[in-house]
């Protein structure tokens, strides 16, 4: 079974994948266009995909000899479920082995805003230290504050329990459904939509993107939120509308932001919302590490040679292709 990999992964996912007697090819150029990245696509059985390639209903038209797309990642919403159902083509993901890493994005995103630290390195890098002054660009604590979750799930309940634990933190949550595990665990407690937004002094995104969370932390919901709140979106830059979000910093209806996403992705250089000093962005970090990314590989691996079996994939976001 030919196996296209549009990008080179930790050397552990492809030994396991030709050690399963699999044809892998890995292009020397990285960097395709998209018509390139295609007629590579239309020229195998599986794909293992790095990176936000969409997968709509033309891409399936377009490669029907494509039987198994197994993603480096665990967010799915650049793919057409609906369609991918349609041609009986299993997409599998790469839960759990990401949570811990990616949830530490979110907390050091939380504590960097919190301490203003990426302003205050900044003037170190310009030797601007300047006189001691007890009252510029002062931070806040966190301790017995309140983190809001929207999404608790495994990214979540991490970034909870890290909270908890340093800080004594409450956790708020709002969920599809509720989570009785980390009410149980975390003590955490289920709100609405609205009393997350208004009760968190951090509120953090861990949820799975979908079209109906297009922009829905926008202007209107950013002045619902206290004075003092943190804004943390670790998940999807599709979450917030960035215009809104930095009007809302600037007008001070909320305290500050951590993004390790954002929209558009990547941003412009001269985004003015860079400017602030209460601002912390990552380039998108959130599973960059050894352990992380080894992880990532191996299961993505596993989903491939598991199809190429005639097994179940063991992370499969779409299982209604086994039809039971």
């Amino acid at each position: 079974m030919r196996v296209f990999i549009n990008k080179r992964i930790p050397e552990i996912g492809i030994n396991l994948l030709k050690e399963a007697g699999l044809d892998v090819s890995i292009p020397e150029n990285d960097n395709l266009s998209h018509e390139e990245w295609l007629s590579y696509c239309k020229d195998t059985d599986a794909i293992l995909n790095v990176g936000h390639h969409t997968f709509g209903k033309d891409f399936f038209e377009e490669c029907p000899n494509v039987k198994a797309i197994a993603l480096y990642s665990v967010g799915f919403d650049h793919v057409d479920i609906a369609a991918a159902n349609q041609g009986n083509v299993p997409i599998g993901n790469t839960p759990d082995v990401l949570s811990k890493a990616t949830s530490d994005v979110a907390f050091l995103l939380m504590q960097s805003v919190a301490r203003r630290a990426s302003y205050n390195f900044q003037k170190v890098k310009e030797g601007n230290w300047g006189d001691f002054d007890p009252l510029h660009a002062l931070g806040q604590e966190l301790y017995g504050k309140t983190l809001g979750i929207f999404g608790l799930g495994r990214i979540g309940f991490e970034m909870g329990k890290k909270a908890q634990k340093a800080f004594d933190m409450n956790i708020i949550y709002h969920n599809r459904h509720q989570n009785e595990e980390a009410e149980k665990e975390l003590n955490a407690t289920y709100v609405s939509f609205d009393e997350l937004v208004e009760q968190s002094d951090v509120l953090s995104i861990h949820a799975n993107f979908t079209p109906d969370h297009k922009d829905i932390f926008n202007r209107s919901v950013f002045e619902k939120m206290k004075p003092n709140a943190i804004f943390i979106n670790t998940a999807r830059g599709g979450f917030h509308q960035q215009t809104d979000l930095y009007e809302a910093l600037v007008a001070r209806e909320l305290w500050g932001a951590g993004l390790d996403v954002t929209n558009p992705e990547p941003m412009m250089k001269d985004d003015p919302i860079l400017g602030l000093s209460n601002v912390c962005v990552l380039p998108h970090i959130g599973s960059a590490t050894i352990e992380a990314r080894d992880g990532m590989a191996r299961i993505a691996a596993e989903n491939i040679i598991a199809f190429s079996k005639g097994e179940r994939m063991p992370h499969c976001v779409n299982p209604d292709v086994y039809g039971n």
